[in-house]
């Protein structure tokens, strides 16, 4: 699946790894996330892409605060618990 800019993905290595993001602007080498929280908006975590892993799942950035987006991610990580069970 091609990344794009607003698309929700989770991590899938680094110190993240299974924590869910939003993507707010790519560039050749690399992915910007933002969870709200830790990483804002206007302080994106750079991140290669590699390392990520996308949803199927997009929103629309614009307009966006970074009380909205924790909200947004927190009812989407609920929604989607039963992905992340591990049955190892």
């Amino acid at each position: 699946m091609q990344l794009q800019v607003g698309m929700i993905v989770r991590a899938a290595a680094g110190k993240e790894q299974n924590q869910f993001w939003m993507i707010v602007r790519m560039d050749e080498q690399y992915v910007y996330l933002a969870d709200g929280k830790h990483r804002t908006l206007q302080n994106p975590k750079r991140k290669n892409p590699k390392h990520v892993r996308a949803t199927q799942t997009a929103w629309n950035p614009g307009g966006l605060t970074d009380k909205m987006l924790r909200q947004k991610l927190r009812l989407f990580k609920e929604g989607n618990k039963f992905v992340e069970r591990r049955f190892d």
